[in-house]
C-alpha cells in the first residue's frame, strides 16, 4: 500500500511539473494559442422559419425599429459568478430575427449617441459631408419593445442514485423556462397594435459515477460524469426567433409554413376544473 501511494504521489508530482512547465514564456512570437472550434452561424431550429420568408414576395415592406427589450425577470446570481441569469442582449436578438426575414427595413432608435454625434459634427462643419447631405430621416411604422418576463428553475427536477460500501452513480434531469413578451406600438398613433407572449422550456441532464474507498489511511476518490444543458440563453433567441415569426405572419399576414407553426398546448386550461368550487363545470 505504501508502495502504491508513494507511486501516485510521485506521478501526480511529475504531471504538475510537466505542466508547468508548459506555462513557462515562449520565444518573442508567443504563444501559439489553443483553437478548437470554429466560428459558426448563431441560428435556431426557428431561424430557418425566419429565412423562408425571404422568398414570399411582398411590396411596401414596413419600416421597424426594436426599442429596449429589458430583463425583467429580477434573477440576479449573487454567489459562484455574479451576475445576470440571463442575457442582457434581448433587444439584439430582437434586431437579428427581424434582418434574417428579409422583410422588415431596420432603422436605428435604440443606440442614436453615435448617428446624431454625427448630424452634430456635421452642423459644425467639421466632416467631409454636409448637414443636408443626411436628408429626411426615415420615420418608423412600428416599434417593438418588451421584455424577458419569466425565468422559472426547478419546473421539474428528478433523479436516481445508489451507492453501495462507496461505489456508486446517479442521474438527474432539471427542467426551466423563459419567457419574452413583446409588443407593437404603431408609430403614428402610438396604439399597442399587437402583443405576443411566449415561453420556452429548456432541459438538462446529469449522469455520474464515482468510487469512494479508504485504503488503510489513504482515502482514494475517483469520479466521471456527464452533464449535458439545452443552452439557456439560446432559449432565449428561440423565443425571441418564434416572437418575430409570429410578427411576420400574424400580424403583417405573411403566409405562414405549417411545419414553422407555434405548438399549442392546453396545460393551464385543464386546471379550471380542478379551481371551480362545488364541483361546479365550465358551461
Amino acid at each position: 500500500m505504501k508502495r502504491l501511494t508513494a507511486l501516485a504521489l510521485g506521478l501526480l508530482v511529475s504531471t504538475t511539473l510537466t505542466s508547468c512547465a508548459g506555462l513557462a514564456p515562449g520565444d518573442a512570437s508567443g504563444v501559439k494559442p489553443l483553437v478548437v472550434y470554429p466560428v459558426t452561424s448563431n441560428d435556431t431550429p426557428y431561424s430557418q422559419c425566419l429565412r423562408k420568408l425571404q422568398t414570399v414576395p411582398a411590396a411596401n415592406l414596413p419600416v421597424f425599429a426594436v426599442g429596449e427589450v429589458a430583463d425583467k425577470t429580477g434573477q440576479v446570481q449573487y454567489y459562484d459568478k455574479a451576475g445576470n441569469n440571463l442575457t442582457q442582449g434581448a433587444a439584439e436578438m430582437v434586431m437579428s430575427a427581424l434582418y434574417k426575414t428579409g422583410k422588415a427595413h431596420l432603422v436605428e432608435r435604440y443606440d442614436l449617441r453615435i448617428p446624431l454625434a454625427e448630424v452634430k459634427l456635421a452642423e459644425q462643419n467639421r466632416l467631409n459631408r454636409s448637414v443636408d447631405a443626411f436628408g429626411k430621416l426615415p420615420s418608423t411604422d412600428f416599434i417593438i419593445v418588451g421584455a424577458l418576463t419569466e425565468l422559472n428553475y426547478n419546473i421539474v427536477t428528478g433523479g436516481i442514485g445508489l451507492r453501495v460500501a462507496g461505489v456508486g452513480g446517479g442521474a438527474r434531469m432539471a427542467v426551466v423556462n423563459v419567457a419574452m413578451d413583446l409588443r407593437i406600438i404603431n408609430s403614428k398613433n402610438f396604439a399597442v397594435a399587437y402583443v405576443s407572449s411566449l415561453q420556452k422550456q429548456i432541459y438538462g441532464y446529469e449522469v455520474e459515477a464515482d468510487v469512494f474507498r479508504f485504503w488503510d489511511s489513504t482515502l482514494v476518490e475517483l469520479e466521471a460524469g456527464h452533464v449535458r444543458n439545452e443552452p439557456l440563453q439560446l432559449g432565449v433567441r428561440s423565443v425571441a426567433e418564434m416572437a418575430v415569426y409570429q410578427i411576420m405572419t400574424d400580424f403583417l399576414r405573411l403566409p405562414r409554413d405549417p411545419s414553422c407553426a407555434l405548438v399549442e398546448n392546453d396545460h393551464m386550461s385543464s386546471y379550471l376544473e380542478q379551481l371551480k368550487p362545488n364541483g361546479e363545470t365550465t358551461k
